[in-house]
């Protein structure tokens, strides 16, 4: 709680600023950093020739390499801040890159516009930046499921979590989440390549979303239009997900706006047979994205606004 005000800096930084293209075209961005560390580890140590027990180990190796090597120069960038409230600035200022806050709105709002405006070629294409089901398959309630189901996870994987670490471990913290995010998303995939190589990976960030993700859905429900069904659905229909965490930010999204998400989709060719969150209610259309991005907006309100009440109540430690 002693870095509440500092991550209550980020997401402000975060919302004005965001991550400028410019400054992405010189320097790339840190997420872009820890994957290019993460591809030359995978590259190297992850060999097709090893027994998938030694795969095992050392992709665990990667993971625990490559939180280290991350949360690290926080740490020390961290101790070396002087304390006081300038100390909070530097340290929101600094985790500012990690918190995903206005790029999650803005890709999500791309595929909402476009298929307002008709155009299914943009729309797909838009979705295809935010989630890895083939978008040539989807069909306007696909997109829109699609762009739905991406806002109400990316809410705790870009936003919640890494602000939550960050809240309990200041800089070190919100860099470390997001080292394990990075590697999830990179090799914690059950596929023949990364089934023993990531399996680390991926129980790590089971592990570090456990929290997150229940806390998203409860923001979620707490500032949903439709409260009771948004809290009945995440209550029913969250463990139904195939993840142990996306289910509960997902289902109380369903509910809250009173549409089905999930379901059959197709991934790289194969029909992934997904059970249905709130199966019994309609298919979204792209006024449902709209009201979505509200929806995460006024959660985003909360959240900081939490934070800043931490902030005041427990001034000592800030």
């Amino acid at each position: 709680m002693g870095f509440a005000s500092a991550m209550a800096v980020a997401m402000a930084v975060d919302v004005l600023v965001g991550w400028p293209a410019g400054l992405f075209a010189r320097i790339g961005h840190p997420v872009t950093w820890l994957g290019a560390l993460i591809h030359v580890l995978d590259a190297h140590w992850n060999r097709n020739t090893d027994a998938p027990a030694l795969r095992r180990v050392a992709g665990i190796a990667t993971a625990l390499l490559v939180i280290v090597l991350a949360a690290g120069p926080g740490w020390a960038l961290q101790y070396a801040l002087p304390s006081g409230w300038s100390r909070a600035l530097l340290i929101g200022i600094l985790a500012w890159p990690f918190v995903a806050l206005r790029s999650l709105h803005d890709h999500v709002a791309a595929v909402a516009r476009a298929l307002e405006a008709g155009d299914m070629t943009a729309a797909r294409l838009a979705v295809a930046q935010i989630v890895g089901r083939d978008p040539a398959t989807l069909d306007e309630a696909g997109i829109a499921r699609a762009a739905i189901e991406s806002l109400a996870e990316n809410t705790c994987d870009g936003v919640l979590a890494p602000v939550f670490c960050g809240a309990l471990f200041g800089l070190p913290g919100i860099i470390a989440y997001k080292a394990i995010n990075t590697l999830d998303s990179m090799i914690g995939h059950r596929t023949g390549r990364h089934q023993a190589f990531g399996w680390a990976s991926a129980r790590i960030d089971d592990l570090a979303n456990i929290v997150p993700a229940r806390l998203t859905g409860l923001l979620f429900v707490l500032i949903a239009p439709r409260r009771r069904d948004a809290i009945a659905c995440m209550v029913r229909d969250a463990r139904r997900h195939r993840s142990i965490n996306a289910g509960w930010p997902e289902a109380a999204m369903a509910g809250a706006l009173g549409v089905r998400l999930s379901g059959p989709r197709i991934y790289h060719g194969g029909i992934a047979d997904e059970p249905w969150l709130n199966e019994a209610a309609r298919d979204p259309r792209a006024a449902d994205i709209v009201r979505g991005l509200l929806v995460y907006a006024r959660a985003m309100m909360l959240l900081a606004g939490c934070l800043v009440i931490l902030a005041l109540a427990v001034p000592a430690l800030t």
